[in-house]
């Protein structure tokens, strides 16, 4: 799923995408107008793919309410954030049908289609957007089984194989710990 790195950063307008961590930030690319620019690790950070949405009885994932609102829109872009009220309520009543209208304020709404639009601008929002990296790999792990049952079913043949080395007695350095910081 090519949304998963989309963060967006309190205090700065529009999403980014995580291109890569440095010793003390991140690199990251505007959606829309690919400027990659530096912030360091004391920007709040929100990576879209943790956050979730309140129903009456769960939460549901964003990418999930993205999904469902872009198959509504027939996945064209959505009406603007800032439209009344009474219409980003409907969109929401149409995108997750029974969110929790206590929880889920319009402000949020508001980010949702405002999210949801510059992604579309971005190109990232497509049916192929939302299928998950296991769904696409079926098809090659189906292809994979069917290589194993063929070389099952092929005749054995011997094999020399050579004997296998000792085990080195000496100790290697341990590798540096990593210090990853927690996004979201």
């Amino acid at each position: 799923m090519q949304l998963e790195k989309i963060i967006s950063i309190s205090g700065k307008p529009g999403l980014y995408k995580l291109i890569s961590q440095l010793k003390n930030g991140f690199i990251i690319e505007d959606v829309l107008t690919k400027k990659k620019v530096s912030i360091s690790n004391s920007s709040q950070v929100s990576l879209l793919d943790n956050i979730a949405m309140f129903t009456q009885d769960t939460e549901v994932p964003l990418f999930e309410v993205f999904e469902n609102l872009a198959k509504n829109e027939d996945y064209k872009e959505t009406i603007s954030h800032k439209a009344s009220e009474e219409d980003l309520r409907a969109l929401m009543s149409k995108s997750l049908p029974n969110y929790d209208k206590e929880r889920v304020y319009v402000s949020d709404i508001k980010k949702l289609a405002q999210w949801y639009n510059i992604l579309h601008k971005a190109g990232y929002i497509t049916p192929d957007s939302f299928v998950k990296a296991e769904e696409a790999s079926t098809e090659d792990e189906t292809v994979i089984a069917d290589k194993k049952d063929a070389k099952k079913a092929a005749p054995k043949t011997d094999k020399v194989t050579a004997p296998k080395a000792k085990a080195s007695t000496s100790s290697a350095k341990s590798a540096p710990k990593s210090t990853h910081r927690k996004m979201g």
